[in-house]
């Protein structure tokens, strides 16, 4: 690789390892990276000899180098994933309070036709009573079911001070009902303008975190990043390597329930299909896209998103786990996978990868929930 090109690489990792979009430090998906530690990851410096741009002699980018990328891709995919979440979260949001607000318009105009027709049956009484004290026909049906046993119930008089009397009261709560229809809508449109905000700014987020690691991805050599995601896969082979040494794979026998079984065919039919943030298929998915799709197709609905997927289904015990259960990975509860038996799971990864079967524990567990709990 000639020196122009190095150059521009560790300038590159220099630059995206600096920026202020990026934020605090966050966790990784890979278990080999700690999300206690503060200390951000050093920037590899160049050669000195890089300094004559025009040799063609330069060293290769090291692996050091190299893991340097590596862990910072992962902490931008991470944080894509966050905003992925909280866009994923937005949407759900918005998708029901639009549902209300159609709900309340419907009652609204309902309310308005009903209180219009309170107002007529109150003209059509005040212009009876004045003739003569009799009801009109159409009021007396409005008072009762029986209009014969309400006839001989009460004089023309005493009918006309009930029928007054009922119409008020039904005038007076259709008018307090319709306010509060109006206030509840209101209501729900600045919730709703809320979370479209909320959207936009995870969009965003989402967009500046994926263009910068696909940034920094470009800068490489073809052979730099075939090296990178050979330390890609070495990192979650280590990982997966540590978790069945622990020996938790021998305690783990569980077979899967009926509906389990429908929701790993479902999920593990879908593999080489591109991941894309906030897809729910069916030609793309996102981490709980998938997950939420997979359950949906086997009859039981769940959460969209992985953070209310750990937040509202059944903790299982990692010893208990059986196909089907999900998996929730890092301490947010960013990414979510559904695990497939013999320590593998069904997932997808993050941008630029496709839904395929990985380790269990390639990525730092957080702990295992249930649909069918």
């Amino acid at each position: 690789m000639g020196a122009g090109k190095r150059s521009l690489t560790m300038a590159a990792i220099a630059v995206v390892c600096a920026m202020t979009v990026l934020g605090a430090p966050v966790t990784a998906y890979a278990s080999q990276t700690s999300p206690t530690d503060p200390t951000p990851s050093p920037t590899p410096t160049p050669n000195p000899s890089s300094t004559d741009a025009s040799s063609d002699d330069e060293a290769p980018v090291t692996n050091e180098e190299l893991e340097t990328v590596r862990k910072k891709l992962e902490e931008l995919y991470h944080d894509a994933a966050v905003a992925t979440d909280k866009y994923n979260a937005a949407e759900e949001k918005a998708e029901k309070q639009s549902a209300e607000i159609v709900g309340l318009a419907r009652e609204i105009v309902e309310g308005q036709e009903k209180l219009d027709k309170l107002q007529d049956l109150m003209g059509a009484a005040a212009r009876a009573q004045y003739r003569g004290g009799g009801l009109p026909s159409e009021v007396r049906l409005w008072l009762s079911e029986n209009p014969q046993d309400f006839l001989e119930g009460a004089d023309r008089l005493r009918q006309g001070q009930l029928a007054t009397k009922g119409l008020l009261r039904e005038m007076k709560q259709t008018q307090e009902d319709l306010e509060q229809y109006s206030k509840d809508a209101s209501a729900r449109w600045e919730k709703l303008e809320a979370n479209r905000k909320a959207k936009e700014k995870a969009k965003k987020k989402i967009k500046d975190q994926i263009a910068a690691a696909e940034e920094m991805e470009s800068t490489l050599e073809q052979e730099e990043r075939e090296r990178l995601a050979q330390l890609e896969e070495d990192a979650a082979q280590q990982a997966q390597n540590t978790w069945l040494d622990s020996g938790v794979l021998d305690e783990i026998d569980s077979k899967a329930s009926a509906q389990g079984k429908q929701a790993v065919k479902f999920a593990t039919d879908q593999i080489g299909k591109p991941y894309e943030w906030g897809a729910e298929g069916p030609k793309t998915y996102d981490c709980s896209g998938l997950t939420s799709q997979a359950w949906l197709a086997a009859g039981v609905a769940i959460p969209r998103t992985s953070q209310e997927q750990w937040r509202q289904l059944k903790h299982i015990d990692v010893a208990d786990m059986r196909p089907g259960d999900l998996i929730i990975y890092n301490s947010d509860a960013s990414h979510v996978a559904m695990y497939i038996g013999d320590g593998a799971i069904v997932h997808a990864p993050r941008p630029g990868r496709t839904v395929t079967i990985a380790g269990a524990g390639s990525m730092s567990i957080l702990g295992v929930v249930r649909p069918d709990a």
